[in-house]
């Protein structure tokens, strides 16, 4: 494979691998990062990229991996799960609201197991379908439906104890 075929094969995933390794990671420069090294061994073993079925799948697979590595090491004790992307620019109280929201429910999904996270991203935010996201996570399309289902009735049930807080 040369270099015009991978960048044309490979280029296309940047935006979604970053936003996996953002949703694992703790910063903007750690997801870089991390989709820098998978490019990087993606590079390296350009040559068995044909083998596989998804290169898109695969290298959502390597940056998954990678990037629960960086988290499990001893350097990356203190990352966690931070996201703030989302803005309405209606006006300022919508822009509030919307805010609040979202940080409540990226909150939640920070307590969420890392099964049920990665699911959640990969279906919710990334509009995977669940034979994909199976591929991706080497399961089977039931589980991927469970731990969604999971993750969702956690977030939803987080989420009405959050705004019931008080109202008797």
């Amino acid at each position: 494979m040369k270099q015009k075929e991978f960048i044309a094969t490979v280029l296309p995933y940047k935006d979604t691998l970053y936003r996996i390794a953002k949703r694992l990671l703790v910063s903007k420069d750690e997801a870089e990062d991390a989709v820098q090294e998978v490019f990087l061994k993606l590079w390296k073993g350009k040559n068995k990229m044909k083998d596989y079925r998804s290169s898109q799948a695969f290298a959502i697979t390597m940056t998954k991996n990678y990037c629960l590595d960086r988290l499990k090491s001893k350097q990356a004790g203190n990352l966690k799960i931070v996201h703030t992307n989302f803005q309405n620019r209606d006006n300022l109280e919508k822009q509030v609201e919307a805010n609040d929201g979202v940080s409540i429910v990226f909150k939640i999904m920070e307590t969420l197991p890392e099964q049920q996270k990665i699911i959640l991203q990969l279906r919710d935010v990334e509009q995977f379908e669940f034979s994909e996201i199976a591929q991706m996570l080497e399961s089977n399309e039931t589980a991927v439906r469970v731990n969604l289902s999971r993750a969702r009735k956690t977030v939803r049930e987080q989420l009405i104890k959050q705004y019931n807080y008080g109202v008797s």
